[in-house]
């Protein structure tokens, strides 16, 4: 595999690949070639100078007040997995929620068409695990995403002809199930985060089972990432690693990739100088990072933006869409006081459903995903399978057949995912 001077999949959840990108890409080359039977596959390492590391790990987000206020308010769960415990300040936040993040890994999702037309198995592995991969640099990003709510969905189209529908599946824990297809693949994940918080840093495991099925051949492929550490939260310059092994197994016939990611050193992955590209056999080159947006706020790639626009929205999309999540918009003005305003107001309308869907013997149910009966183990706890159902595929179909689909004024859609219309009346 082959590698320049920029960087990229974590996270959600997931961050920078490695301390070095030579240490990283040797451990690639020999567990790659070792067990595809190929060599001559290499990352090219990045090139010029680095910053005074001691200098920018002293960099932080927050002013001394707020760091001190929230240190106070976090030390006493050090050790507690704090993925639904606390209501975090949005300062932490970027635009966008998890729902969405889940969308960047279709960026470079050319990748699976090739490896869907490809015959050579090997090449298959090499094409599907350079996806897993490509997103690394998107999800470098340090801010956090918004939790979604629970029935939340984001919507994805004009992509490499492709649809993505994602939807919040479950609130406590909180679990969210996507879907993603087109003429070469069908992608599906259920996704669950646990986390460890550890006082200046917070470990996140990707409890989930993705699978991709390639349509040619019926080939299914199952991905397991490595867990994200984000270090420096509230002192110092917060920067993330993602150490370990990541696990592509094609299921049909056995074969399988290791890649393992080398732990960043001290002061973290050369402060975000990632690689750029992938090459294998010398000179074939299978994927080449995306130019990116200089000094963007948010460290947003030119496809993160385009997540968080109304072009890839479809026609008359759900009024349940990220996109218009009041709080998520303000953030991406720049008002952080209306931000957490908002933030507030829709956690206390998710509360207040869920006291009245308790007292009514109720029970949520998504509408674009079933749960099965299926339990997917994974290295940090094992997880329930939700399944696309289908219903959304037959939903786009009747709106998109339409022939009087009206032009729909966005600045007039309110953000609706409620279970209860209308929660004065219940």
């Amino acid at each position: 595999m082959g590698s320049k001077d920029e960087k990229p999949t974590g996270g959600g959840l997931f961050s920078s690949i490695t301390s070095s990108v030579r240490n990283w890409g040797s451990a690639m080359q020999r567990s790659v070639n070792g067990l595809l039977g190929y060599e001559g596959l290499e990352v090219i390492n990045p090139e010029g100078g680095n910053e005074d590391a001691e200098a920018e790990a002293q960099r932080g987000r927050w002013k001394q007040e707020d760091r001190d206020g929230y240190w106070k308010m976090m030390h006493k769960y050090i050790g507690s997995d704090v993925t639904s415990l606390v209501t975090l300040p949005v300062i932490i936040c970027e635009p966008m929620t998890m729902l969405q993040k889940m969308a960047e890994l279709m960026e470079y999702s050319y990748l699976l068409d090739l490896a869907d037309q490809c015959e050579d198995p090997y090449m298959r592995l090499v094409y599907s695990s350079s996806w897993a991969i490509s997103v690394y640099y998107a999800f470098q990003r340090t801010w956090k995403p918004f939790n979604p709510i629970l029935g939340e969905t984001y919507e994805m189209v004009n992509h490499g002809n492709l649809t993505f529908i994602a939807e919040q599946v479950s609130h406590h824990p909180p679990k969210s199930a996507a879907h993603a297809e087109n003429d070469h693949f069908t992608y599906d994940i259920t996704s669950k985060l646990k986390t460890k918080f550890l006082g200046n840093s917070l470990e996140i495991y990707p409890l989930g089972r993705t699978r991709v099925k390639l349509k040619k051949d019926d080939v299914i492929l199952d991905l397991v990432p490595p867990l994200t550490k984000v270090n420096n939260l509230i002192f110092g310059r917060t920067w993330t690693d993602s150490p370990g092994e990541m696990i592509m197994t094609n299921l049909t016939t056995g074969d399988k990739v290791v890649l393992y990611f080398q732990p960043c050193g001290w002061f973290g992955y050369d402060f975000l100088r990632p690689f750029q590209s992938i090459s294998a056999f010398n000179s074939f080159l299978v994927w080449r990072l995306a130019a990116a947006p200089e000094n963007d706020k948010f460290q947003y790639t030119y496809f993160a933006h385009k997540i968080n626009s109304f072009d890839t929205a479809p026609k008359r999309f759900l009024a349940s869409d990220s996109r218009l999540r009041s709080d998520r918009y303000a953030l991406e003005k720049g008002d952080l006081s209306k931000a957490g305003a908002e933030k507030s107001s829709l956690e206390e309308r998710q509360r207040a459903e869920k006291r009245i869907r308790e007292a009514k013997g109720h029970q949520f149910t998504p509408r674009w995903f079933n749960i099965t009966s299926e339990i997917s183990p994974t290295p940090w706890g094992d997880i329930e399978v939700y399944e696309y159902n289908g219903k959304y595929s037959e939903h786009r179909a009747q709106i998109d057949s339409s022939k009087t689909i009206d032009e729909i004024d966005i600045e007039t859609i309110k953000f609706n995912p409620w279970q209860y219309a209308d929660l004065s009346a219940e």
